[in-house]
């Protein structure tokens, strides 16, 4: 995945419902960007199952899947939280949280009843959702000349390239972005466009 050209997530919020021996349990699968985006998500699903027994989730972030989090939420560990974790990364999914509201039927499962109830909740809110891909961008900034306007216009064809800002004055700055699939071809043009002073875009 570290070289990775694009990733899936879902659209939109999917929600299942999974019953066994009595226990309840409501999964709640949605997009994410970050963590205190999740969070806020979080406390609204506490809010509105107030009662429920666990609130148990996982998390993965970023194209990389470099952000991985997950909670049992009281359940014994390794039961919930793990399990959740495995049916989002079955269904390689990133920038995704998928919760779990438990209400207890009175009839203990034990470990690898939970393990199994948890994973499927999971991949029942998955299976009702809808993935797309995500093409990776990477952003440049490029300096050149008035002179070699022609030539920066047929580069920023070539790459198929989004231009997301320019100036001009007595020279060209432009800040452009393109699929990280076509950085091989950005380098080599680099060669026959040596005039251009082109480096990627740090935005912090």
């Amino acid at each position: 995945m570290l070289f990775s050209t694009s990733y899936k997530t879902i659209v939109a919020k999917s929600e299942a419902l999974y019953k066994v021996k009595g226990s309840k349990f409501f999964a709640i699968a949605f997009p994410v960007k970050n963590e205190d985006e999740f969070k806020i998500q979080l406390h609204h699903i506490k809010l509105t199952y107030p009662d429920a027994t666990h609130h148990c989730y996982a998390l993965i972030l970023h194209p990389d899947k470099s952000f991985q989090k997950s909670s049992d939420d009281g359940e014994p560990a390794n039961t919930a939280g793990k399990p959740i974790l495995r049916a989002i990364i079955a269904n390689d999914l990133t920038n995704i949280a998928v919760v779990v509201v438990r209400y207890f039927g009175g009839t203990m499962l034990g470990v690898h009843g939970l393990i199994g109830a948890y994973n499927e909740a999971g991949r029942a809110a998955l299976k009702v959702s809808t993935a797309i891909e995500i093409i990776i961008e990477d952003t440049y900034k490029l300096h050149c000349d008035m002179a070699h306007e022609k030539e920066l216009h047929r580069m920023m064809k070539i790459l198929n390239a989004k231009i997301i800002s320019s100036i001009y004055n007595e020279n060209i700055q432009i800040k452009f972005s393109i699929p990280r699939s076509k950085e091989k071809q950005l380098n080599e043009l680099k060669v026959s466009f040596f005039f251009f002073t082109i480096a990627r875009y740090d935005e912090s």
